[in-house]
């Protein structure tokens, strides 16, 4: 079969490419590992285990959108999209991503808004810098909606090769690609987009070595989940559902992530790690009392390899084969005293079940240090002590995907191969990933009724 545009990764990014290519009157072919939407259930949601090859947690069409579908539209934070398009360019792209979502029915979740001019003043004396945005946060029902419908209108316009892994690519010496599939299929393309994100990491860096790509550096957030009291922060969020906070240390930067007033914290399980997420409280049957929150610093490694090797040590560590997450309160780690689980009289009960231990002798000095001295400036910044019931998890983290250099039309050095999304290391994030898959989707699109 020969295509004019083959899109390989069915996440955001490349829903949203092909969304822009399909009525333009080009052969498109989709390629992903995963399964489709409907068809998306792993076992690790209803507590079981899950050995599967391509988890449907994380790979099928719709990617990590599935997840919490929180979609950040800023240039603070998320990724680099303004380096390749423009600042407002980015913004504007942003924005056509929202409507889109809306045109699915994402307008069913309201858009908040984090920015707070005398926040901003007030956390500057303190140390911090607030990183703001427009925020559509549609949840992981909504999102499976939005998802559907965006499938039901690409379905008959394309054609499709789920649960099915392109074993190799090679360059056709005349121009274009010829892909060779795991069902032994002979696929012939023009152009190729690639877009496999952060789940088909280890794939990409093996076509990477294949085609003659260098992958970029690598990048791994980690950090402790902190639990407060759910009114602790209630000065800072009387405008604002929530806030997004920079801490600049000695030798490190650290950010707060995922923010959920009256969310839980709950499992996250990924790569074969388990790690402390949070929930917002729209996707409980009941919200609690608490606020959640993650730090994480990032750190930079010169592979993927190596990257992968320090999650492995630190996270797997704490885990300890099982499973486990690690927690201590506050007070204790400030004090160094016996390590407490809650008792009725503490202010704060842990949504999670874990291991009450003493986080000195579990996790990286580094994260310790940073939750410690951040805790301290937003004390300074609320005018009041943080509460030692506040619990500390171990340990959450973020991955990313280590890139490959490309253009500013996301084309790599090798003609008509373009990546994009957050394989592309320049995205990391559900709307700039977005984004991204529109920007390079309307380009060949008018490059290709250009052609007709």
């Amino acid at each position: 079969m020969e295509y004019d545009i083959v899109i390989i990764g069915a996440g955001v990014s490349g829903i949203f490419a092909a969304h822009e290519l399909a009525g333009t009157g080009q052969s498109i072919l989709m390629i992903d590992k995963g399964k489709k939407l409907e068809e998306r259930n792993c076992p690790l949601d209803r507590g079981q285990s899950c050995g599967c090859d391509a988890c449907d947690k994380y790979v099928g069409f719709g990617g990590l959108g599935l997840s919490e579908g929180k979609y950040n539209y800023t240039n603070d934070f998320g990724g680099y999209l303004e380096r390749k398009v423009g600042y407002r360019r980015a913004l504007q792209l942003m924005d056509e991503v929202d409507h889109l979502l809306c045109r699915y029915g994402g307008s069913q979740a309201e858009v908040y808004y984090t920015g707070d001019p005398d926040l901003v003043e007030r956390a500057k004396k303190a140390g911090f810098d607030v990183l703001t945005t427009k925020t559509r946060h549609l949840g992981t029902e909504l999102s499976r909606h939005v998802l559907q419908g965006m499938y039901n209108y690409l379905e008959n316009r394309m054609d499709w090769r789920l649960e099915t892994e392109v074993l190799k690519i090679y360059n056709r010496k005349n121009g274009g690609f010829r892909l060779v599939t795991s069902h032994c299929e002979i696929i012939e393309t023009d152009k190729l987009i690639i877009a496999t994100g952060r789940s088909g990491k280890e794939w990409f860096s093996r076509q990477c070595h294949f085609l003659g790509l260098k992958p970029g550096e690598s990048r791994v957030d980690l950090g402790l989940r902190i639990e407060m009291r759910g009114n602790q922060l209630d000065s800072l969020l009387n405008r604002t559902f929530e806030i997004k906070l920079r801490f600049e240390g000695n030798d490190y930067s650290a950010t707060t992530y995922c923010m959920n007033p009256h969310g839980r914290v709950v499992f996250k399980h990924q790569e074969g790690l388990t790690m402390p997420d949070g929930q917002n409280y729209r996707e409980q049957k009941e919200s609690s009392k608490n606020l959640n929150f993650s730090l994480f610093i990032p750190s930079y490694f010169s592979s993927l390899e190596e990257a992968d090797r320090y999650l492995r040590e630190v996270v797997g560590g704490i885990n300890r084969g099982i499973g486990r997450i690690a927690v201590q309160r506050l007070g204790d780690l400030r004090t160094g005293s016996v390590v407490y689980g809650p008792d009725q009289t503490s202010a704060i009960v842990p949504t999670l079940e874990a291991d009450f231990a003493d986080l000195r002798r579990e996790v990286p000095e580094l994260y310790i240090r940073a939750t410690l001295e951040f805790l301290e400036a937003l004390e300074t910044l609320l005018g009041e002590p943080i509460d030692g019931d506040t619990l500390l998890y171990a340990i959450d983290g973020k991955l990313y995907s280590p890139g490959v250099e490309t253009n500013e039309r996301f084309e790599t050095c090798i003609r008509h191969l373009y990546v994009i999304g957050d394989c592309s290391g320049t995205t990391h994030s559900l709307s700039q990933a977005a984004a991204s898959g529109l920007y390079v989707g309307r380009a060949l699109g008018r490059s290709g009724n250009s052609r007709n």
